[in-house]
């Protein structure tokens, strides 16, 4: 299929806004039911080759071991046990507040006992609504969702590509459901110093000296796709440096800045894989620079680190 097929905001904004908020239900249910993880890396969702998952999910403790997933195949929530039992539902003409029940029942049938502390949106607009009282949004549009998933698969796949090249501490590629973005993250090993006043997800998200890299599908401060970086804590003059290719460029944001590369002007690129994949690379070198990584050490050129295996063969 085509490489970075057009995904215009208004054309999925309904679906988007539904998907999102099924997204936070069973995002919040991964995070109620798995084992912490640094920088809250038990919390994203990975793909599938029908959608995503949560991946197993519970302890070894006796009690279930299951997996949330969807198929934007078969449009549907699929609940599975590690015995192998099962349910499911059709996505398409759900609310949020009858996905949000029908999960829970799922869940339920299948002997889970799991509890959302907070069972409403993360910072979204309409945050301090219930899931079990939205039922606003309740667009779903198969063709679209499945666009959505082919997206994000295709994006993973550079991002996966991009993430070989660095040797350090780095994130999965994943999908963040609070954010709506696909994103991978790599860590210098500093520590990073934070107001007292952070907030504790943003704290522990941001515990270490960063440059993270990814994809959102835009938003009303952005209304368009985007692959975006940025370095956090960010460095003085960063957003002085130049990116590639030409049209990528940087967005004040708050206090700091995002380099940008919009989705139209990289499907635009002559080859828009290498347009994102130097992207990243620039934005990477960028802050890596700025704030003194040693950057040979870290590097890993072709997902390779032993330095016999990388010298070219005789």
């Amino acid at each position: 299929m085509e490489l970075f097929p057009p995904m215009p905001l208004a054309q999925w904004q309904d679906t988007k806004e539904t998907l999102h908020r099924f997204a936070q239900v069973v995002g919040k249910i991964r995070l109620a039911a798995s084992v912490r993880r640094n920088h809250w890396w038990n919390v994203p969702f990975h793909l599938t080759g029908r959608g995503m998952t949560t991946r197993p999910t519970g302890r070894a403790d006796g009690r279930p071991v299951f997996t949330i997933d969807f198929d934007f195949v078969s449009h549907q929530l699929v609940v599975a046990t590690l015995d192998g039992r099962a349910r499911s539902f059709p996505l398409q003409g759900q609310s949020v507040a009858s996905f949000h029940r029908n999960t829970l029942e799922a869940l339920a049938d299948l002997g889970i006992d799991v509890s959302i502390r907070l069972p409403r949106p993360y910072d979204l607009p309409d945050a301090d609504r219930p899931f079990a009282e939205d039922t606003e949004h309740a667009g779903y549009d198969p063709a679209q969702a499945n666009r959505y998933w082919q997206v994000l698969s295709q994006v993973t796949l550079v991002l996966e590509e991009f993430a070989a090249g660095y040797a350090g501490k780095a994130s999965p590629v994943h999908h963040f459901w609070h954010s709506f973005d696909v994103a991978h993250t790599r860590f210098s090993g500093r520590h990073a110093d934070q107001s007292p006043q952070v907030d504790p997800v943003t704290r522990e998200a941001y515990s270490r000296e960063l440059i993270s890299f990814g994809f959102w599908f835009g938003d009303k401060a952005m209304g368009e796709p985007a692959f975006y970086s940025y370095t956090a804590p960010e460095p003085a003059e960063l957003a002085g440096e130049p990116l590639v290719p030409a049209s990528a460029h940087w967005v004040p944001r708050n206090d700091s800045h995002l380099a940008v590369l919009p989705y139209a002007e990289a499907r635009a690129e002559s080859d828009p894989r290498s347009a994102v994949l130097a992207f990243y690379e620039s934005a990477y070198l960028a802050g890596a620079r700025h704030t003194g990584w040693d950057i040979p050490r870290l590097a890993s050129p072709g997902g390779i680190t032993d330095p016999l295996l990388a010298a070219p063969l005789q």
